[in-house]
């Protein structure tokens, strides 16, 4: 028999649907069998559900390889400028379905599942979130690689791969009990490994100056420790496009995982300390920064993939150009808030000691690589690293931001002349008493875009938190307003409403969100407006069939799903929340036959571990529910749910069933928020303060179909100037003195008046977040709700406009902003050759 003949890949095979990659329903059938055999090792007389969703999973990996393989071969071989996206978060959500509706393979996956015998949704239901991310911040990267990909630009995204993620949520005596996110726990089909792309991260020790064979001062930095950087690569699927871009996430390992010298002396503990004191880096995803060592390892953490990502860049460079003199004009190199900040310095450490540029030509490389978008508009979020801690870890970078920093206030000196505060705002090194490393100074010098996230952020930017740097280069700052993806946020995980969209205005707006704005003119049609509203109580069945199942909690879907969905935060109002509710509690106690519109409250979200007062918060949240829910008074007009774990999965269920959206945070405190978008866009109402995103939605949507209370960012800092009193509110209105009393006397806390005191007095005497100011135009703007709900015609028409008008509020907008004004890159269409359309290419 003679020997086959390997046909190469750049010639013409012999093309066949196979078995691995068909697309008929028989033969997703049998590659579904094929791979719970091959791949999983099981039949499925032995195999669990998990073997079967990771069979599933695996076979539908199969059919969108070839988009990225193509993608990958294409950016190799063509010179193209790079998106790179470092984030500390990736809140991806679940893949399966996802890239099914991108592959335009939902429904014959679907049906073939469903032949072979097997629920579809249970399946579905095995996949594990990945649990990369705690909240917005790492949801809107995200959203942000889904258009990217859908806009066919050519991106990468970097990040941690944690092994463990943010913890999974459980109440326990109305208490949040945080439980370990073991995610990988059965693998994740969804990756790939690439050990070939490994990168050595350096660590502590010291450094040495020397002249090199040219007589050029050099500096070489002598590590305590190195770790390596094994990158993990999941592809993001474009919408129905060829364009995969690649995710590429860092697991750390130690770079020598056993030592045999300390075995062979009977030190065996020892033999593997350094493995896994190396290994704890991508362990967990931010452990708490309260401790000195917690936060050492939240800066190894992002030294560490800020390292190895912009080393492979460099790798991914060299491959392509002769030299990194061009590095500036084929990267832009995103920072997502201040956490990757460090890859100002990193860089300038990689240009001067490993490939021995002179200063000025690597900064000018640096500051035309970097663009940084600022999330916060909390002092306190902003990061910053005591100098011992940054130089004992990173001994030169320390030395490489002191060089930055003189330089740069030489500049300052230059445009203001003798004017020493001016150098001690501007400062990288905040020197007012213990030193810092301050990283937003660090993103602002280095990068050449600031941006902020919306509109209202970014003016409260340029005013007040780097008002300094707005001065100073006024010339790199722009807005670029928040967006979210429709694909997972409407189509997924909306798809009554989609297909309703779909039916009227075609498919376009998937793709084009601004296309929604045909919606208008049914918002005027009485027979749509019934199916509309027909719909929704559909959702909201669906989700109080889930509140039954999994807290025993009969809610009435005809009820108005009054929802806040987010991180526990005080600046988020909660509290404000519950002071609404036990001021609707104590108005029906006093008047048991008062007509009230029957609402049913649904909180959800996570507090941070050691943030005593969010987790107070929730306590008294389920505290508030035991009682309204359990009182015959009450007699089911009012409901409050608490529900936990909230991640995207959770939101999937959740926004598309909100009648209201709960945006309350005080005004000039919320950077953007998306969740408020994406409720608007499944159709809800929102009652909120101008804060954030809020103000911009509002302005879209149409005043008359928002709810607006409270006070603007002006007067918030204007009562502020004047020595706030919160306790000046409580005496001057009965109900609100009504509600703080009642928690007061422990009524919600079994009578121990101590439980909830730590809330009451911080409102009392403090209130930092001003809602005694908010209380009496929140609680009779959410009168005016209970109203406007009654009427269920025109809440129909309100709602259907709601998602007619928020085409603005989609990542590809956001993206498209990006790539005009900072990025500079264009789409870059992807072709799949014609050997890789079936993937079959035969041995002849």
């Amino acid at each position: 028999m003679n020997p086959p003949i390997t046909v190469p890949l750049d010639e013409c095979p012999i093309i066949i649907e196979d078995d691995r990659t068909g697309l008929s329903i028989e033969t997703i059938r049998r590659a579904l069998l094929d791979n719970l055999y091959y791949v999983q090792g099981k039949t499925p007389q032995t195999a669990t559900k998990n073997d079967f969703y990771m069979a599933l999973a695996y076979t539908v990996r199969d059919r969108l390889l070839k988009r990225w393989l193509s993608t990958q071969l294409t950016y190799r071989k063509t010179p193209v400028k790079t998106v790179s996206y470092l984030s500390a978060e990736f809140l991806l959500g679940p893949h399966l379905i996802n890239n099914l509706i991108s592959l335009n393979l939902y429904d014959p996956f679907k049906k073939a599942i469903e032949e072979s015998g097997l629920n579809f949704q249970e399946l579905v239901d095995q996949e594990e979130e990945p649990g990369l991310g705690n909240g917005g911040l790492g949801r809107l990267a995200a959203c942000y690689m889904d258009s990217l990909a859908t806009l066919e630009i050519p991106a990468i995204g970097y990040g941690i791969r944690y092994e463990f993620g943010i913890f999974d949520q459980e109440i326990k005596d109305g208490w949040q009990v945080e439980i370990t996110d073991k995610w990988l726990q059965y693998g994740n089909p969804w990756e790939i490994a690439r050990p070939e792309f490994a990168q050595l991260v350096k660590f502590g020790g010291y450094t040495e100056s020397y002249y090199d064979q040219d007589h050029i001062y050099r500096v070489r930095w002598v590590p305590r420790y190195t770790v390596n950087g094994i990158p993990y690569d999941t592809p993001i699927l474009g919408y129905r496009v060829n364009t995969a871009n690649t995710l590429r996430l860092w697991k750390a390992e130690a770079s020598e995982s056993f030592n045999f010298e300390r075995f062979n002396v009977g030190d065996y503990y020892g033999a593997v300390r350094d493995k896994v004191a190396c290994e704890t880096i991508s362990k967990v995803l931010y452990p708490n920064d309260e401790q000195i060592q917690g936060k050492e390892l939240r800066l190894e953490q992002q030294f560490f993939f800020v390292s190895c990502s912009l080393q492979d860049m460099i790798r991914i460079h060299l491959n392509k150009n002769a030299s990194l003199d061009n590095f500036h004009e084929m990267w832009s190199i995103q920072l997502n808030d201040t956490h990757p900040a460090i890859g100002v310095a990193e860089l300038m450490r990689l240009l001067l000691d490993e490939n021995n540029y002179d200063w000025d030509t690597a900064w000018n490389i640096t500051k035309n690589t970097f663009a940084y978008t600022n999330h916060t508009l909390l002092p306190e979020a902003l990061e910053k690293w005591p100098l011992n801690i940054f130089g004992r870890m990173l001994p030169r970078h320390l030395e490489i931001i002191y060089a930055i920093n003189h330089r740069f206030l030489d500049e300052v000196r230059i445009h203001y002349p003798n004017d020493v505060s001016k150098l001690a705002c501007l400062s990288i090194i905040d020197e007012t008493g213990e030193k810092y490393v301050r990283m937003a100074h660090l993103a602002c010098v280095g990068s050449f875009a600031i941006n902020g996230v919306a509109a209202l952020h970014t003016e409260l930017l340029k005013s007040d938190v780097l008002r300094d740097f707005y001065e100073l280069y006024p010339e790199k700052f722009s807005n670029k307003t928040n967006g979210v993806t429709p694909r997972r946020w409407m189509v997924l995980s909306n798809p009554r409403m989609s297909f309703t969209i779909c039916e009227k205005i075609g498919d376009s707006w998937i793709k084009n969100l601004d296309d929604l704005r045909q919606l208008e003119g049914y918002a005027e049609d009485g027979g749509f407006r019934n199916y509309w509203q027909q719909i929704k109580k559909e959702v909201k069945q669906d989700l109080a069939n889930y509140i039954q199942a999994k807290l025993d909690i009969k809610v009435d879907p005809h009820s108005l799903f009054d929802v806040q969905v987010k991180r526990i935060h005080e600046y988020k109002r909660q509290h404000l929340n519950v002071l609404n509710i036990v001021t609707l509690y104590n108005r029906i106690k006093n008047n048991p036959n008062l007509d009230v519109t029957p609402r049913t409250f649904i909180f959800g979200g996570k507090a941070a571990p050691g943030y005593f007062m969010a987790k107070l918060i929730i306590k008294l949240i389920n505290s508030v529910a035991d009682v309204v829910n359990n009182d015959p008074v009450i007699c089911d007009r009012i409901k409050v749910i608490f529900l936990p774990d909230y991640n995207v999965t959770f939101g999937q269920r959740v926004y598309p069933a909100a009648d209201i959206s709960e945006q309350i945070s005080t005004a000039g405190k919320e950077a953007s928020g998306t969740g408020n978008m994406k409720f608007s866009l499944n159709g809800a109402l929102t009652i909120g303060t101008l804060d954030g995103a809020n103000v911009e939605i509002r302005e879209s949507v149409g005043a008359e179909n928002f709810f607006l209370f409270g006070l603007t960012t002006e007067e918030v800092y204007a009562i502020r100037a004047n020595r706030y009193t919160p306790r000046d509110y409580y005496n001057s209105d009965e109900e609100l003195k009504a509600v703080l009393d009642l928690i007061s006397t422990g009524f919600f806390s079994h009578g121990d008046p101590n439980l909830f005191r730590p809330i009451v007095d911080n409102l009392l005497y403090s209130d930092p977040y001003m809602l005694l100011a908010d209380y009496r135009s929140y609680v009779d703007a959410q009168d005016a709700v209970g109203c406007a709900y009654r009427d269920q015609d025109h809440w129909g028409r309100m709602s259907i406009l709601n998602v007619a008008r928020m085409g603005k509020f989609s990542s590809d907008r956001s993206i498209k902003d990006y790539c005009n004004d900072i990025w500079k890159t264009k789409p870059f269409a992807i072709d799949v050759p014609e050997y890789m359309q079936s993937q079959a290419m035969l041995k002849v």
